[in-house]
């Protein structure tokens, strides 16, 4: 018999590797999910959105136009982070290889929206995504649990010492503030990664265009609108698309197990155990772009959007024949969760976290 490997929860829960037979299991489930016709392409559904979408960025420009020098140009800065967020979400599934059949394809109209709309190195967003698709909550592969403002980790939370060590202290009550500074932050992060770790085509390429796309944007705003007004149209619309982006993705891992660097642990138990889903079916799923299925994403990150509701029945009825802990909440519970447990890293307490999603896996 192989020996369970025990993998840290949050709080210090141990969550124990399954034995082999539960590996097996994906092939099974996989078979059910393609049997089902649910890893099937949908272009059609990513074609109407992006012209939904589309349609919605011209109605804010004509507004834009329309308003002149208005306070009101605030609310249509506040729309515009939504409708950009709404494109950044279609960006990250065309850069699984979700909407079109050809990868060319996918990555060509993938790097074009998010470069020159969204303003992001999809570049830059490929190799981070992956690497965190690949290992997530797994210390020192994860890129997302990396140490930054937010720490996520204890260890990382003693280290800190002056006024972020302060900050990181009540870091789940700042959480939600600082994320009106994360657009900001991805749009500089990525262009200073894409500056020094590509070459090239591909560097020259995104730089130029994400360059450009600022060189425009920002034009159009400071010469339409007063100074102030521009400021703050610039302001609010970066604070709402980091907000938006960052209350969409912080749900799906924050607060799950942690994995210890050097273990392993099968495919089919790394993600669930390290993933949470967000109730609220169809409706959540536009609002999220696909990301309150986290487990199914990560299960099948290949999979389109609309299908990912038919398979959540399918894996969740897998989990529970493996006594497997599906995780699914309700939005405003999961960030509770992630307060709660940014607190308790920045704190550095060592009672456990009180969450059923911890429970000690059973072998089986």
């Amino acid at each position: 018999m192989p020996t369970a490997t025990p993998i840290a929860a949050p709080g210090g829960t141990a969550v124990r590797e399954p034995r082999n037979a539960v590996v097996s299991t994906y092939t099974a489930l996989s078979k059910q999910v393609r049997d089902a016709g649910l890893l099937a392409r949908a272009t059609g559904y990513y074609l109407w959105l992006v012209a939904v979408l589309t349609a919605c960025l011209a109605g804010l420009v004509a507004g834009f136009v329309l308003l002149g020098h208005s306070w009101f140009q605030l609310l249509v800065a506040a729309a515009l982070g939504v409708v950009l967020t709404q494109f950044a979400f279609v960006t990250h599934e065309m850069a699984h290889r979700v909407v079109f059949a050809s990868g060319r394809t996918n990555d060509r109209w993938g790097r074009l929206m998010a470069n020159a709309l969204v303003g992001i190195s999809y570049t830059w967003w490929m190799s981070k995504h992956t690497r965190h698709h690949a290992n997530p909550n797994h210390v020192g592969k994860d890129p997302d649990i990396e140490p930054d403002t937010i720490l996520f980790l204890e260890e990382d939370a003693a280290k800190r010492t002056g006024l972020l060590g302060w900050v990181t202290r009540f870091q789940g009550y700042a959480f939600f503030p600082l994320l009106t500074l994360e657009g900001l932050n991805l749009h500089v992060t990525s262009i200073r990664s894409v500056a020094a770790n590509e070459s090239g085509r591909t560097r020259v390429i995104e730089l130029t265009t994400i360059a450009a796309r600022l060189a425009i944007y920002l034009g159009l705003v400071l010469w339409a609108l007063p100074l102030g007004m521009a400021f703050a149209f610039l302001g609010v619309q970066l604070a709402v698309f980091g907000v938006y982006m960052g209350a969409a993705f912080a749900p799906n891992h924050k607060g799950m197990a942690i994995i210890p660097a050097g273990s392993k642990l099968d495919f089919l138990s790394k993600q669930v155990l390290t993933s949470r889903n967000i109730r609220g079916g169809r409706v959540m799923n536009v609002l999220m772009g696909g990301l309150n299925f986290q487990v199914e994403h990560h299960l099948f990150p290949s999979m389109a959007r609309p299908h990912l509701i038919a398979a959540s029945k399918l894996v969740r009825a897998h989990c529970a024949e493996l006594k497997m802990p599906y995780t699914e909440v309700s939005l405003v519970e999961s960030y509770r969760i992630v307060v709660a447990y940014l607190n308790r890293v920045g704190l550095g307490e060592r009672n456990p976290f009180d969450c059923p999603t911890f429970n000690t896996l059973r072998r089986v």
